[in-house]
């Protein structure tokens, strides 16, 4: 969201317009090493890159030799965990902190879990860092890129990042099982808003203060370029809370309502790479941050909230009336992200639910943010000990049956016979593209299956095998994004030219034929760079239509739209590519044996519909159904002369074959 104007009031300082702090901002990001941050001792000078994109005296090999500074990002930097007083206060705090008054046995609802806890703990975000796919990726990222594991732990782990633990790119300093704990309660609860706002807490102004004095105040959103309270604080949207038992201050903060507050991490980009005059993205010179900080100028990964953020959801909301997305929203429409993925129900929120004004309220927000992870939450619960992610095989079951109903939720199907053709329209309902996130592995494609008369499937589009992984998907509509790397990349990495799963090294998009969401027009994508790659969409549209070849022998069709969160090529690519592993598999092999042990990753209907085929009824006097009137018809009813219960050539059905049916042949000879 474009950052607005307005009076940005410094306590004990001048009043400040918020636009002339941008403009600071912007000005002090050149010294933003020297002011904000340190590069560590001893690092190497920046390596320049020839005009091919190799070293000069170096052969192109991998690791690329990036350092910390070349991921770096405005915001607040890490802070070790510091005593109280001093003024960064403890950022690692566990989640059984929070439990202990968050983990709700709610006998008004026996059915459905609210609290808190009880929802957080079952949701990705929860094991973002216990992620084994996410693991592996980071894994060979770091193989690819030095140091770009820390890019990443900042959003899979941004308490621990937050409290210092990723300095090296990777997890060995996660020596606590409450160092996994991802997106922690903590962490979120004290989040600052980047723009100052008269409703937001007053202790903000201090706080985004010293960035702008510090030269890191983050002009733009994304990137995990996170603003958090240096004191510990519990911040959130709620005002009725009631009596405070957290040992800290209650902040009351709109942003947790705002769908902005995602925009941290579901809007990422990689500094490595710079944007260039004919719209190409270049490697930098290495050991530096990225020269400008604009994430615009960055090459696109993963762009959730602009894609949101260009869409009918941000410009007044869509209502919903058969109500799939919201839970008890009061309205049905549906705006933000917080609207559709942490839908509202009535219940507990504490353990005192049963005390009047504490502990229930009619509008709790639900923590399991479902999306459309299918089966990684298995592995969590598989790998961990439960007594660390607080999973059992009830809670992994609600919430799987909760994201399989939100995937079905996201589209709509329409099947329509056109001739001899039929057309399969699928729409897209989200917020974001279809499908969003994260782009290796995802994947949604049409399943399209012909029957004939005797119900035998004469014709399959979209094959797949469930119990191997393994599709035959070149016949059919996959809706994807596909990066890859163009030839000066190539010649840095060694690595093909052309479609590459290796996130940190690509450059460039390959295929984005994703269907975009409701108010999406071409020149508000492309100003971001989210615009279809290879494919095209008219201004508005929101679906995407495809033609089958209706086979002559058919009389029915079953479709279905299929999901998939993890492919077997990027699973396979996962544990072909992890680095090895000493003490045991490498961590890709756990991953991939995690995915076979849970179904490998078994695509999700998201709809399915049969459609019947209208046949035209064959000419009278076409006695043996082959569409046309001729020798073999009259012949047929000579064969049958005489009385005939049930024979070809009694052609107007009363019994007998005879002069009537002679003269229908006749009749209609030759058509």
């Amino acid at each position: 969201m474009p950052y607005q104007s307005g009076s940005f009031e410094v306590q004990g300082a001048d009043s400040i317009h918020m636009h002339q702090a941008m403009r600071l901002a912007t000005w002090a990001l050149p010294v933003v090493l020297s002011a904000g941050f340190v590069p560590a001792q001893g690092r190497p000078a920046p390596t320049l890159l020839t005009p091919n994109g190799s070293a000069r005296g170096e052969e192109p090999l991998l690791p690329l030799q990036t350092t910390i500074d070349d991921f770096f990002q405005p915001g607040q930097q890490p802070q070790p965990n510091t005593p109280s007083g001093e003024p960064y206060q403890q950022m690692l705090s566990s989640i059984y902190n929070c439990a202990n008054c968050h983990q709700v046995d709610d006998d008004q609802n026996a059915d459905f879990e609210t609290g808190p806890f009880n929802t957080w703990s079952t949701s990705m975000m929860a094991h973002s860092a216990r992620d084994v796919i996410w693991q592996a990726a980071l894994a060979i990222s770091n193989t690819e890129a030095n140091m770009s594991g820390e890019y990443c732990i900042r959003c899979h782990a941004p308490q621990s990042w937050a409290a210092g633990l990723s300095d090296n790119g990777d997890l060995s300093t996660f020596t606590d099982p409450e160092h996994f704990d991802g997106v922690s309660c903590h962490f979120c609860h004290r989040t600052v808003d980047p723009v100052y706002e008269a409703e937001n807490p007053s202790e903000d102004v201090d706080i985004l203060q010293a960035l702008v004095a510090a030269g890191t105040y983050p002009d733009d959103l994304g990137n995990g370029r996170f603003i958090f309270d240096p004191t510990d604080t519990r911040r959130g949207p709620e005002a009725d809370w009631g009596v405070n038992m957290h040992g800290a201050d209650i902040l009351v903060s709109p942003h947790h309502n705002e769908s902005s507050f995602c925009a941290s991490c579901h809007d990422l980009r990689n500094p490595v790479f710079s944007k260039q005059s004919d719209g190409s993205y270049a490697p930098n010179a290495l050991g530096n941050a990225h020269p400008t900080q604009n994430p615009h100028d960055m090459m696109p990964e993963q762009l959730t909230y602009s894609e949101w953020l260009h869409s009918s959801f941000a410009d007044g909301g869509i209502n919903f009336s058969d109500g799939r997305f919201g839970g008890d929203h009061p309205t049905g429409t549906m705006e933000s992200c917080q609207d559709c993925h942490m839908p509202k129900q009535y219940g507990a929120a504490c353990v005192f639910w049963y005390v009047d004004g504490i502990g229930t309220s009619p509008d709790i927000p639900d923590h399991a943010f479902v999306g459309a992870n299918t089966w990684v939450i298995r592995s969590v619960h598989d790998l961990n000990d439960p007594n660390e992610t607080g999973l059992n095989d009830e809670a992994i079951d609600r919430v799987s049956a909760q994201t399989e109903a939100f995937l079905q939720a996201a589209s709509d199907l329409d099947l329509v016979e056109i001739g001899n053709e039929l057309s399969v329209t699928v729409t897209n309902w989200c917020g974001h593209k279809l499908p969003t996130g994260f782009p290796e592995g995802r994947r949604i494609w049409i399943n399209v299956r012909f029957f004939d008369e005797p119900g035998t499937m004469i014709q399959e589009h979209g094959w797949y095998d469930y119990a191997t992984g393994d599709s035959m998907l070149d016949d059919t509509k996959v809706y994807e994004m596909k990066l890859g790397m163009d030839a000066g990349m190539a010649a840095t990495t060694g690595m093909p030219e052309g479609e590459t799963m290796s996130l940190v090294l690509a450059n460039t998009i390959e295929k984005d034929n994703r269907i975009p969401p409701p108010g999406f027009t071409n020149a508000a994508y492309e100003s971001f760079d989210g615009a279809p790659v290879n494919y095209a969409y008219d201004d508005e549209q929101h679906w995407d239509e495809t033609l089958y070849d209706i086979p002559a022998a058919a009389v029915a069709a079953h479709v279905t739209v299929y999901y998939q969160t993890t492919s077997k090529e990027y699973i396979e690519y996962l544990r072909d590519n992890s680095p090895e592993n000493e003490e045991g598999p490498s961590i890709g092999q756990v991953a991939y044996d995690q995915w076979v042990l849970h179904g490998r990753s078994a695509p999700v209907a998201m709809d399915s519909q049969v459609i019947f085929f209208v046949k035209p009824e064959p000419p009278t006097g076409d006695a043996n159904g082959d569409g046309t009137v001729g020798v073999d018809d009259l012949l047929i009813v000579i064969q049958d002369w005489g009385i005939c219960v049930i024979c070809d050539g009694d052609l107007n059905g009363d019994g007998y074959v005879n002069v009537n049916d002679l003269l229908l042949v006749l009749a209609n000879w030759g058509g």
